[in-house]
C-alpha cells in the first residue's frame, strides 16, 4: 500500500506550480480587463491633446490682437466639432466598403484620413462660405460681439448633439447639426427675422428628398446589376461583359461627382463640364478595366460569391474619393462658424470668401484625427448592422451616393451625403426584402433563399427596423434639438459674459 505522505511530498511541487499558474492566470485576465476598460481612454486622451494644441496654435497666430481671447475659443469648440465630425460622418463613406469586407477596418480608416485631409485642404475653403455667411448674415446683429459669441454656440451645440448621436450609434447629418446651431443662435440673439428662412425650408425638404433618392437609386442599382450579372445562368461570363461596364458607370458617376463637389473650388467647372470630365473617366475606366476584370475572373466558380472578386477594387476606389469629396464638402461644418468669427473681427486680413489655412487645417485634422479615434464604432453599424452588404450591394450603394448628387446639383435640390449614403442602404436592404417576397410568392428557390415556410419568412426581416427608426428619428430632430441647446448655449453665455 502506497504511504499517503511520500505521495503528498511527490506532488507537492506540482501543486504548488499549479497553484501559481491559476494564479497568474487570474493577473493576466485583470490585465486584459484593464488594458480593455483604459483603451477608450487613450482616445479620449488624445481627443484633448487636439483641442490643446488647436487652442495653443490659435493663440500663437491671433498673438493679443483685440478679440484673440473669443477665436481661441471658437477653435476649441471647431477642433471639438471636428472630431465628432469624423467620428460621425465618415462611417458613412467607409461602412459599406468595409461591411463587404473590400476594406479592412484599419484600410478603411487609413484611407479615409489622408483623403478627408486632402479634400480639406485642397478644395475646401470655397464651401465653408455658405456655413458663414448664408444662414444668418452678421450684418442682422445688434453688434461683433453678439455675433461671436452666436457662432460660438453654435459649434457648441452641434458638437455636444453629434457626440450624444454617435454615443448612441446614430449616423446624423453633420450638415443639419451646424445649420440648427447656427438657426438657434440667431433666433436668440438677432430674432427670427435674422434667418433665412427660405434656405432653411429647403434643408428641411432635403430630410425627405436625400434617402429617398439615395435609396430608390440604390435599389435600382441592385436590380439592374442583378439583371445583368447575378441571375444569368453563367454568371461568370455575365461578369467578364459588364463589370467594366459598371465600373465605367461609377468612374463617371465620380469624375462628374468630385467636378461638382471639389474642383469647383479650383477651377471654374459647369454641370456641362462636370459631365465630361465624368464621361471622359468612364471611358478611361471601361479600357482598362476590362483586361483586369478578365484576369481576375480566371478560374472563378460560377457562384454569387465568387463575384465579390471583381467588385473589390471599384469599392475601394469609392470609398476613397467619397472621402475626398466630403473632405472638400464638410469641413465647412466644423469650421464654419470660426470662419465668419474670424472675418468678423478682421484679423489677419481675413475678408469675407477668404478662408486663413490655419482655420482650414483645425478642421481638416480634427475630422481626420476624430476618424481614426472614434470612427469605427459607426463604421461597424452602418456596414454590419443596418443590412447585410456584400460587394455588389455596397456597389450599388456607392454609385447611388455619387449619381444622386449629380442629379440633385443639376436639379437645384440640396440634399445630404449622410442621408444618400444611409437611404442607400436602406434602399438595398428594402429590394432585397421584396425580392425574397416576390420570390415566395411563386415558390422559387434559390441558393441563396431556400425553400422556408411562409410564417418564417414573414417574420424574417433583412432590414434591422430597431436602426431604421432609430437613425429616422435622429434626422428628424437634429435640426430642432441642434437649435435649442444654441439658444440655451448662447443666453448662458451672454448672461457669464455680462
Amino acid at each position: 500500500m502506497t504511504d499517503r505522505s511520500s505521495l503528498n511530498q511527490a506532488e507537492g511541487p506540482t501543486h504548488e506550480w499549479a497553484a501559481l499558474d491559476r494564479d497568474l492566470n487570474r493577473i493576466s485576465r485583470v490585465e486584459d480587463a484593464t488594458f480593455y476598460i483604459a483603451r477608450p481612454m487613450v482616445g479620449f486622451g488624445l481627443a484633448i491633446v487636439f483641442v490643446a494644441l488647436a487652442a495653443l496654435w490659435a493663440a500663437i497666430i491671433v498673438g493679443g490682437a483685440p478679440g484673440g481671447v473669443m477665436i481661441i475659443v471658437a477653435s476649441v469648440f471647431a477642433a471639438y466639432l471636428a472630431l465628432n465630425i469624423g467620428a460621425n460622418d465618415v462611417a458613412n463613406n467607409m461602412g459599406p466598403a468595409v461591411g463587404a469586407n473590400a476594406l479592412s477596418m484599419t484600410g478603411a480608416l487609413v484611407i479615409a484620413a489622408v483623403c478627408e485631409t486632402a479634400g480639406a485642404l485642397i478644395a475646401g475653403a470655397d464651401v465653408v462660405g455658405t456655413i458663414a455667411n448664408g444662414i444668418v448674415a452678421p450684418s442682422s446683429f445688434a453688434n461683433s460681439d453678439i455675433f461671436v459669441i452666436a457662432m460660438i454656440s453654435a459649434l457648441l451645440s452641434s458638437a455636444v448633439w453629434i457626440n450624444l448621436a454617435t454615443f448612441l450609434g446614430a449616423p446624423v447629418s453633420t450638415t443639419h447639426a451646424i445649420v440648427g446651431g447656427v438657426v438657434g443662435a440667431g433666433i436668440a440673439a438677432a430674432g427670427f427675422g435674422a434667418v433665412d428662412w427660405g434656405g432653411i425650408g429647403r434643408i428641411a425638404a432635403s430630410w425627405v428628398v436625400s434617402p429617398v433618392l439615395g435609396g430608390v437609386m440604390a435599389a435600382a442599382s441592385l436590380a439592374l446589376v442583378h439583371r445583368l450579372v447575378i441571375d444569368r445562368a453563367d454568371k461568370i461570363a455575365a461578369a467578364r461583359v459588364w463589370v467594366p461596364v459598371l465600373i465605367g458607370i461609377m468612374a463617371w458617376a465620380f469624375g462628374a461627382y468630385l467636378a461638382v463637389k471639389g474642383l469647383k473650388q479650383i477651377v471654374h467647372v459647369s454641370m456641362a463640364g462636370a459631365l465630361l470630365i465624368g464621361a471622359a473617366l468612364g471611358v478611361i475606366s471601361y479600357l482598362a478595366s476590362r483586361p483586369y476584370i478578365a484576369r481576375k475572373s480566371i478560374g472563378l466558380e460560377n457562384r454569387n460569391k465568387s463575384l465579390k472578386v471583381l467588385f473589390q477594387l471599384p469599392l475601394v476606389v469609392s470609398a476613397a474619393l467619397m472621402s475626398f469629396a466630403h473632405g472638400a464638402n464638410d469641413v465647412s461644418n466644423a469650421i464654419g462658424p470660426l470662419a465668419a468669427i474670424v472675418q468678423t473681427l478682421g484679423l489677419n486680413g481675413a475678408d469675407v470668401g477668404s478662408i486663413p489655412l490655419w482655420v482650414m487645417v483645425i478642421g481638416a485634422l480634427g475630422i481626420s484625427l476624430g476618424l481614426l479615434l472614434f470612427g469605427p464604432k459607426l463604421i461597424s453599424m452602418v456596414g454590419d448592422q443596418i443590412t447585410k452588404l456584400n460587394a455588389m450591394r455596397a456597389y450599388c450603394v456607392a454609385l447611388s451616393a455619387a449619381v444622386t448628387v449629380i442629379a440633385a446639383s443639376w436639379l437645384g435640390l440640396p440634399v445630404s451625403s449622410t442621408h444618400i449614403a444611409i437611404g442607400g442602404i436602406f434602399g438595398v436592404g428594402f429590394y432585397r426584402e421584396w425580392g425574397e417576397a416576390r420570390r415566395m410568392s411563386r415558390g422559387l428557390e434559390t441558393e441563396a433563399a431556400p425553400a422556408i415556410a411562409n410564417e418564417e419568412r414573414r417574420r424574417r426581416r433583412l432590414v434591422r427596423r430597431s436602426h431604421f427608426l432609430t437613425i429616422v428619428a435622429a434626422w428628424i430632430i437634429t435640426v430642432p434639438a441642434t437649435a435649442l441647446l444654441s439658444a440655451l448655449g448662447f443666453l448662458a453665455l451672454r448672461l457669464l459674459m455680462g
